[in-house]
């Protein structure tokens, strides 16, 4: 009788005092449950954190979810037998956006994910997600959503997809002295096609995603720190048009940008020939307008200066002349 006491309780302690101790990693957070229920803090909402505030009022009405009280790294520490913990690792983890956590041969066995652009070119999208748990809405990725990366995964993906649909490159902004419709600048702009735009703009499109998908850790308990889409692939019957199309306007392009190299080196070579026949012209002008200073200083000293300087340059020069023809007077 003695044996059956001592061991029902030795399997007590063993069951429910020593079993209850758990420790909980550097990497992980921990929320507890008692028959079921988180432990609350108060009556705090996530919409009291920051985290809630790029919601609209309707989605603050339907993501409202309690702060629950989070058991940081460390231990041991004690569980009773009613209670149960929820350990989550809130590390960094990649994952590829083609893949299809339900289904793991859709999007081409999660290699390619597809997307149609706003010229109905079929394309195919590669990259990666780069997510973690928000420590801050622990109650929403542990019980709000069953599967809070596939609902994040259907969110990143339709918002993706409406982006490419829709997409437009900015225009580039031209200076009014460049404006000129033969520029390269037009040329490139007058391309128009989609896949190009979207190739030459993947930071801007990677931006707007992390931008749009910022409310996921209020929605879904889940933060997205970044969207990495690394490649954009039209279909193969589409590619070889799409090269041919790239390698005219490169051509054109470089044409242009030769004709205007050459318009401007001419501009160049007007500009300065039209700045020495000035600096000639100026040296032509300089001795006469010396000239016309000094006979007015002349004029100015008396009476008689003048003629007599007159008189002296004509014997300077009949002095100099081999011949003098005098025309003759008819009185």
């Amino acid at each position: 009788m003695l044996g059956i006491v001592f061991g029902f309780v030795a399997w007590f302690l063993m069951r429910y005092l020593v079993a209850g101790l758990y420790t909980v990693n550097q990497n992980e957070r921990a929320v507890k449950t008692s028959f079921g229920r988180a432990e609350r803090v108060g009556s705090a909402t996530t919409l009291q954190d920051p985290i809630s505030e790029g919601l609209n009022d309707e989605e603050k009405q339907r993501y409202t979810y309690p702060q629950v009280r989070v058991i940081p790294p460390g231990g041991p520490y004690f569980k009773w037998p009613w209670e149960t913990v929820h350990k989550v690792t809130v590390a960094t983890q990649t994952i590829n956006m083609a893949l299809d956590p339900e289904n793991a041969q859709a999007n081409s066995n999660g290699t390619i994910l597809e997307a149609v652009t706003k010229d109905q070119l079929n394309t195919g999208l590669k990259g990666q997600i780069r997510y973690r748990a928000a420590e801050k809405n622990l109650y929403a990725y542990v019980f709000g959503v069953k599967r809070p990366i596939v609902h994040v995964m259907g969110y990143f993906i339709s918002v993706l997809r409406e982006r490419i649909a829709n997409f437009e490159a900015p225009a580039a902004p031209i200076a009014p002295s460049d404006a000129h419709p033969s520029s390269p600048d037009a040329a490139t702009a007058a391309m128009g096609v989609s896949i190009n735009d979207l190739r030459k703009n993947l930071r801007d499109i990677n931006d707007h995603m992390d931008q749009e998908c910022r409310t996921s850790a209020a929605r879904y308990g889940i933060v997205l720190d970044a969207s990495l889409i690394t490649g954009i692939d039209p279909p193969p019957e589409v590619e070889s048009a799409l090269a041919a199309i790239n390698t005219a306007y490169n051509q054109v392009s470089s044409d242009i940008s030769l004709a205007q190299a050459g318009a401007d080196q001419k501009i160049v070579q007007s500009k300065r020939a039209v700045e020495i026949e000035t600096l000639r012209a100026q040296a032509e002008v300089q001795p006469l307008v010396a000239v016309a200073e000094q006979l007015g200083e002349l004029r100015g000293t008396g009476e008689g200066a003048l003629e007599t300087y007159v008189r002296n340059v004509r014997l300077g020069l009949f002095a100099a002349a081999r011949r003098v023809i005098l025309e003759a007077s008819h009185e």
